[in-house]
């Protein structure tokens, strides 16, 4: 059985990477929500070129070294070039692939029901908060 898979690419503009998200990434892959399938980190350089960088080559991706699970594979040269077009120069990217196991039993469900994703998105977290607000102020 596998859950559904996702994607993100999340962009730093300027280049201004800490590493902060590594912990939060450990905790899911450590509480068993997430598997992380596979993680790439690219920069795109003032004149635009395209570099991907391996974790053991940064010292604020070294924290990514240390993550569980087999990662590799799943990210190939078109998605790189893909993320990399939406990079502005002198900024970079980490593209990842996971896999949600927190529903892998409701996945199953789903498939041997016969049913099948018509559509779904990731709602953007401000159009979120202000739902929520204006809930709050309807109460």
């Amino acid at each position: 059985m596998i859950g559904p898979v996702e994607y993100m690419v999340v962009g730093f503009p300027g280049n201004q990477f800490n590493g902060e998200i590594a912990p939060a990434l450990a905790n899911l892959i450590e509480s068993g929500t997430i598997r992380l399938l596979d993680l790439v980190f690219i920069t795109k350089d003032a004149e635009g070129d395209v570099v991907v960088i391996e974790v053991d080559e940064h010292g604020d991706l070294a924290a990514f070294a240390e993550l569980d699970g087999e990662v590799g594979g799943f990210i190939g040269h078109d998605d790189i070039e893909h993320a990399a077009a939406g990079l502005e120069p002198n900024s970079s990217a980490a593209v990842l692939i996971w896999e949600d196991t927190w529903a892998t039993e409701f996945a199953q469900a789903l498939r041997d029901s016969g049913g099948v994703v018509i559509e779904g998105a990731r709602v953007p977290h401000d159009l979120v908060e202000d739902a929520l607000a204006a809930i709050d102020a309807a109460s």
